[in-house]
């Protein structure tokens, strides 16, 4: 695992690091978003397209810390207003920015899969 793959594609592995502690248990939480990722990315368009606002914006939150955690800064942005959306119940901004969402999420999954070499 070469972890210029993930800094070649923006995403900040110190950051990640220094909130994990060491590149073993960084490798470990990656697995673990992998893993979980294509579940939350259902979930969340089911959240979405029910209209359940509140779950939206705690799958959001949940999507912004691991993306925190693992140095995903665009992505952890763009949760982050997700978030605020669910809370806000703000449909608009949703179905709006939805797919910009997902868009980001399926890079970083498409890149974290390559580095995990799955």
């Amino acid at each position: 695992m070469d972890t210029k793959i993930l800094t070649d594609n923006k995403i900040d592995v110190n950051h990640g690091l220094e909130l994990l502690g060491d590149i073993d248990f960084y490798n470990e939480t990656l697995g673990t978003f992998y893993d979980n990722i294509e579940k939350n990315l259902k979930d969340l368009k089911n959240f979405k397209d029910n209209k359940d606002f509140e779950n939206y914006g705690i799958l959001s939150h949940s999507i912004k810390s691991d993306s925190k955690y693992l140095g995903f800064m665009d992505l952890a942005e763009i949760a982050l207003s997700h978030e605020m959306a669910g809370k806000s119940s703000d449909e608009k901004f949703i179905e709006e920015n939805y797919d910009s969402f997902v868009l980001e999420i399926n890079r970083i999954v498409s890149v974290v899969k390559e580095y995990l070499g799955r």
